[in-house]
């Protein structure tokens, strides 16, 4: 059975003539990698803020765990919303006492969550003497005393180069497989792609679209196909009902298909007319093609 950890509802939020959110209404499941997906204005930032109490909304509500908002959720919620403050000359374990001080939690968690992150090793070490991808390893880590619930990352790769960016994608999909709940705000249409389980893309504020990212990815209603008879195939798909559109690309067709239509319906029908196909793929649909065509329809 599912459970919900956060429900968000018609949350509005104004900066003076600018709607940074327009009744903004979702819901995050337990044990979800959910993206809040959009472009640079779209409002992520400013939902995260809300739903941590930094931020107040001007409609709308919010809940935790199927609560009204308290203090005591802070407890349950680690989060990087800004760019942790670190003290450079401190090394890792001196500043991780400063924020477990802050969040109420025994030194001897630090340990454990040094190791989740893989800077053990180098938990001795100054603040100034790590790469920008540990100093976000090190953010995370801050974040995980306690053992939230859930971990809220504003953009976690920002910045980083892509051995950074494969060390923190790495690094989240670890935390999800423990049963945290993470909820990632970035405008990365790839990562979020290898990384979530669910997104909700945001425009000017609005939610144009929530669903899983499997669903997405799985869409098939694209098929390259190839015959040894090119000219009977045109013949064919011009007759087919079940398909929409095609055109030729190369030595293929690309088809575009009826909704609930296979690429193994596609073949049956096509068999079904003399055809013998000789190339048959679907084409998968990235997350940044969706993206861009929500975009477009909004």
């Amino acid at each position: 059975m599912e459970q919900t950890i956060l429900t968000i509802d018609k949350l509005s939020k104004r900066y003076g003539k600018i709607k940074a959110l327009d009744k903004l209404t979702l819901s995050v499941e337990k044990g979800n990698i959910f993206g809040i997906l959009g472009p640079n204005g779209s409002g992520k930032t400013t939902t995260l803020g809300i739903i941590l109490s930094i931020l107040n909304q001007d409609e709308g509500r919010y809940s935790w765990f199927g609560k009204q908002p308290s203090k005591h959720d802070r407890l349950d919620i680690g989060a990087i919303v800004e760019t942790p403050v670190f003290y450079p000359y401190l090394t890792a374990v001196q500043n991780l006492k400063i924020y477990a001080d802050i969040r109420h939690v025994p030194y001897n968690d630090i340990e454990r969550v040094l190791e989740i992150v893989e800077l053990l090793q180098r938990k001795n070490s100054r603040f100034n003497t790590y790469s920008l991808g540990m100093k976000q390893r090190l953010a995370i880590a801050a974040a995980l005393l306690g053992n939230p619930k859930v971990l809220i990352l504003d953009e976690p790769t920002n910045g980083l180069d892509p051995q950074g960016i494969a060390e923190i994608r790495n690094l989240i999909i670890k935390i999800a497989n423990e049963g945290i709940t993470i909820i990632l705000a970035s405008h990365l249409l790839d990562e979020v792609q290898k990384i979530c389980t669910h997104v909700a893309v945001l425009e000017k504020g609005k939610n144009i679209f929530t669903g899983k990212v499997e669903d997405v990815l799985n869409e098939t209603s694209t098929v390259e196909v190839k015959s040894d008879d090119m000219e009977k195939l045109v013949r064919v798909l011009e007759g087919l009902s079940e398909v929409i559109s095609f055109r030729k690309e190369g030595n293929k067709m690309i088809t575009h298909l009826q909704e609930g239509i296979s690429s193994s319906n596609l073949n049956e029908l096509l068999f079904s007319k003399g055809i013998s196909v000789s190339h048959l793929a679907q084409q998968q649909k990235s997350l940044e093609k969706h993206f861009l065509e929500l975009l477009g329809k909004s």
